[in-house]
């Protein structure tokens, strides 16, 4: 590109430093769109047309937006062995900006506020923009001080492709978690169950030869709409009819309410079964039971840890143990475990494309693209 400029505009003296600094500026501020640079690359170099349509061409990728909430389309992106002509400069230095403002924007996000990954195509122009994006990383890679870093330049680097291709990103951050919304219909339920069990017994109380007004009301408005008076002989037995069908009731509330919350537990077990494993079988084992006791207090807590670990003991271990050592003498020691990258490219290899094993939610599609 500098050549370039050099040859088009030789009386201005400019770095490469700098011309990249402006190209950079101008991507990034939109000050052009895609039609208007298209326009003053031709004006600029008439002749790049016909290299396009050369035999060493390279096949290149349809435009796509480089943000998911920006309207402008990227230029076309071009494979990594281009022939360096001045729309290509612009589409790399556009994705290399791209790269460096998601690496930025994941540093400084708490890992679990970062969007949620999704599933992109395996097309032939996704792939293509992850090779143009994979020797960027070099240097950022290089500079990695721990896992962490080198994890949220991968993490960067697959929000930039995103970004490049115009995937939808969701930005409700990385819980998966039950929701905590109570559906309406389960609400109005557990109160007719409420009311039911209140008048179940109030009815009992009347039953057992309770007369006071609001008792006696209350088992009015029970029978209300039908012809059971409380003069009548039988008043006891329609008391009981009236009571086991209150409680059968309740107990077909109850059957419904429960087989939603088991379809509820199984929908999202096997929803966090997919993105976090390590997770769900946290969740299935068994809670801890705490002490119901007395709080002991400080002094007596450090008096008893202090007279186990404080005062010193003479162990008399017996003969066992040098005969054990002995047995032992002649068992050759094993090598040290060194991990290879060759081990973690072939453990990667073989790992499912959409399966993300941490909270981060980094896919093993970008560790095999990008490493």
């Amino acid at each position: 590109m500098h050549r370039l400029f050099t040859e088009l505009e030789p009386s201005i003296t400019v770095t490469e430093q700098n011309l990249a600094d402006r190209v950079r500026y101008i991507l990034r501020s939109n000050i052009f769109d895609g039609a208007e640079l298209e326009r003053l690359r031709r004006e600029a170099v008439p002749s790049s047309n016909e290299n396009a349509t050369t035999e060493g061409a390279v096949p290149q990728v349809a435009e796509q937006p480089a943000h998911v909430d920006a309207a402008e389309s990227t230029p076309v992106v071009a494979d990594s062995n281009d022939d360096g002509t001045f729309t290509q400069e612009l589409e790399i230095e556009q994705m290399r900006s791209t790269l460096e403002e998601a690496i930025m924007e994941t540093r400084s996000t708490p890992l679990e506020n970062r969007p949620r990954l999704p599933r992109i195509a395996l097309s032939k122009r996704n792939r293509a923009v992850v090779r143009a994006l994979n020797p960027m990383l070099v240097t950022y890679l290089e500079a990695s001080r721990d896992l962490c870093e080198t994890d949220s330049i991968l993490f960067g680097a697959a929000l930039a492709v995103c970004r490049i291709i115009g995937a939808k990103l969701s930005t409700a951050g990385r819980t998966t978690g039950q929701s905590s919304a109570i559906p309406a219909w389960r609400t109005r339920i557990e109160e007719r169950i409420a009311k039911a069990r209140a008048l179940i017994g109030r009815l009992i109380c009347f039953r057992s030869g309770n007369t006071r007004p609001r008792i006696v009301r209350t088992v009015r408005m029970a029978f209300a709409g039908t012809n059971v008076s409380l003069s009548q002989p039988d008043i006891m037995q329609k008391l009981t009819e009236r009571i086991d069908d209150l409680k059968q009731r309740i107990a077909a509330w109850g059957k419904r309410i429960r087989r939603y919350t088991e379809r509820s537990t199984r929908f999202n077990q096997n929803r966090l079964f997919q993105s976090d494993q390590k997770r769900l079988y946290k969740s299935l084992e068994r809670p801890m039971v705490s002490g119901t006791g007395p709080v002991p207090n400080q002094a007596d807590t450090v008096a008893f840890w202090r007279s186990l670990w404080s005062e010193p003991v003479n162990h008399n271990e017996g003969p066992w143990t040098e005969v054990v050592a002995s047995q032992c003498a002649g068992i050759t020691p094993m090598d040290p475990v060194t991990i290879t990258p060759d081990d973690v490219a072939e453990a990667v290899r073989r790992a499912p494309n959409w399966k993300s094993p941490e909270l981060d939610g980094l896919h093993h599609y970008w560790l095999k693209g990008f490493v």
